[in-house]
């Protein structure tokens, strides 16, 4: 899929594919109605968004890129797909909402720099020391906007701790296991860190590749969520 992406805005790369199948796979699976409300997080160019309207689905896209919404809205509208994209931080321009499905694809790559003061192309991979500053606000917040039988995607590298993830969302209240593995090379960011990768023990010696996943979360039958302070409620409630 050619797709327009100006400097600066994330190239659809393997871990877009992975988390593109594995929405569809999602939305089959579950015999999604038409029109299922569908919310990427981090959507870059637009390309999973894309193909969730292309299937039927009511979509929104959210970027904290300028450029990321330029090119997602010109990307749909260039294909004539009826597509929702805003400008912000994670949930927060769709406060209030819920949605059947969420995916996202955060940034994930470990490194020193502090991502909330990171600019340009960087944006789309610099993730803070652990590689895990998105991932845990999306664990934290996606159970709060889905709907009762709602699935949050979620694609990230295994050396951020998948555990962490699975045992995040848990606490959350959603039933969460990995639905998709592809063992990935470094790419020129991941080449050029892999010593400091080393030397925290993120990374074997001489270890030149990744596993991407895909991390699958459902809302469970009771409904309930942990709220910030580790409490159980009763969403149906709210």
């Amino acid at each position: 899929m050619i797709l327009f992406r100006p400097p600066g805005v994330y190239r659809p790369q393997s871990d877009t594919s992975l988390l593109a199948a594995a929405l569809m796979r999602a939305l089959t699976q579950a015999g999604a109605p038409p029109g299922a409300r569908v919310l990427e997080l981090g959507t870059g160019t637009g390309a999973v968004a894309l193909e969730a309207a292309r299937a039927g689905c009511d979509v929104v896209a959210v970027d904290v890129s300028a450029q990321a919404v330029l090119a997602a809205r010109l990307n749909a509208l260039m294909r004539g797909l009826p597509m929702r994209v805003l400008r912000g931080d994670l949930f927060a321009p769709v406060a209030g909402e819920v949605f059947d499905v969420i995916v996202a694809n955060p940034p994930y790559v470990a490194g020193g720099a502090d991502p909330a003061a990171v600019r340009g192309r960087a944006r789309a991979w610099e993730a803070g020391a652990d590689g895990r500053a998105l991932l845990d606000r999306i664990c934290t917040r996606a159970p709060r906007h889905l709907g009762p039988a709602g699935t949050l995607l979620v694609v990230h590298s295994s050396l951020n701790g998948v555990a962490a993830t699975l045992v995040a969302l848990r606490r959350a209240g959603l039933r969460a296991s990995v639905v998709a593995r592809h063992r990935e090379p470094f790419g020129p960011v991941m080449r050029s860190r892999a010593g400091w990768l080393a030397a925290r023990g993120v990374l074997a010696a001489g270890q030149r590749h990744e596993d991407l996943v895909v991390v699958r979360a459902d809302r469970t039958e009771n409904g309930r969520i942990e709220d910030g302070e580790g409490h159980g409620c009763d969403r149906r409630a709210a």
